[in-house]
């Protein structure tokens, strides 16, 4: 291959900021140029491949066959060429990666584990970013994300899966009536007044389904992140419901009990990152996770 094979580079760039936003100032605005340096880069390239890009669609712009297939292609080569890139300047500079993830789950069971993480990955420079709802789908402002979710995933993200998530009901043996509740049957319990959490409201009737019990009736107190509900539990307020490994240290340390069990659901543990970013460090923090799951 030489450099003749090659469209310019510099006309390339400006048509796949035109494709991917659909407009040619919008691509001048991110480009930092005029509007018209923009339109003679495009023009520049449809020239040099001897067929047009777009056609005009009322004041916006509509993609050719070609140029759907030129975009598809210029957007997976540039988003290559930025996460190489970015993975070059880590190495190079010892920056440290930054993992976003919610923070009751930072807070239960990442940051316990960190001893262990940074003796296993002496190397590896971590920044902890909570973070809550859904991530966006460029993972603006993080290398990593590392969450509880159900697919599909947005197709920007490369996805290591670590863990089927599995959930159970928990209560505290300082509760009043934790003798009573501990001997209650699935459908009983879930006439019980119970405790839940704003951010995830489906796992009780999610629990409820998989046991093949009807959805709750009786609702409990309310709260806005699992960090709180589940602190909630502990000091005998009701029974929660949580994720068997965001409870685990509690469990072995006797402060819950988890009488009912933990059973898997469609959700997974994942560590994404953007589909083209092969950061040899965050591979091997997956590898790492995954043996903390297991």
């Amino acid at each position: 291959m030489t450099d003749s094979d090659l469209p310019p580079l510099n006309a390339l760039r400006a048509f796949e900021a035109a494709a991917r936003l659909g407009s040619l100032s919008r691509a001048a605005e991110a480009l930092h140029v005029t509007h018209g340096a923009v339109s003679r880069q495009v023009r520049l390239l449809e020239d040099w491949l001897g067929t047009p890009l777009f056609t005009r669609a009322g004041r916006g712009l509509r993609l050719t066959p070609a140029g759907i297939r030129l975009r598809d292609a210029a957007g997976d080569a540039f988003a290559r060429l930025q996460g190489a890139a970015a993975t070059i300047r880590r190495a190079g500079s010892g920056q440290a990666r930054v993992l976003g993830c919610p923070g009751s789950l930072l807070a239960r069971w990442m940051i316990p584990r960190l001893p262990r993480l940074a003796e296993a990955l002496p190397d590896l420079k971590l920044h902890l970013s909570p973070h809550e709802g859904a991530f966006p789908p460029s993972l603006d402002g993080f290398d990593a994300a590392l969450l509880i979710a159900t697919p599909p995933w947005p197709a920007s993200w490369r996805v290591r899966t670590l863990a089927v998530e599995r959930i159970g009901p928990v209560l505290s043996a300082r509760h009043a009536e934790v003798d009573r509740l501990s001997a209650l049957t699935p459908d009983a319990l879930l006439r019980e007044p119970l405790l839940h959490t704003t951010s995830r409201p489906q796992a009780w009737p999610t629990w409820a389904s998989l046991h093949g019990a009807a959805a709750p009736g009786s609702p409990g107190a309310d709260f806005e992140h699992l960090y709180f509900l589940l602190e909630a539990a502990a000091a005998g307020l009701g029974v929660a419901i949580a994720p068997q490994e965001l409870v685990a240290d509690d469990l072995a340390a006797g402060r819950l009990l988890a009488p009912w069990g933990f059973v898997g659901t469609d959700a997974q543990w994942i560590l994404a990152t953007r589909r083209d970013d092969d950061d040899a460090q965050l591979e091997a923090l997956a590898a790492w996770l995954r043996l903390e799951l297991d």
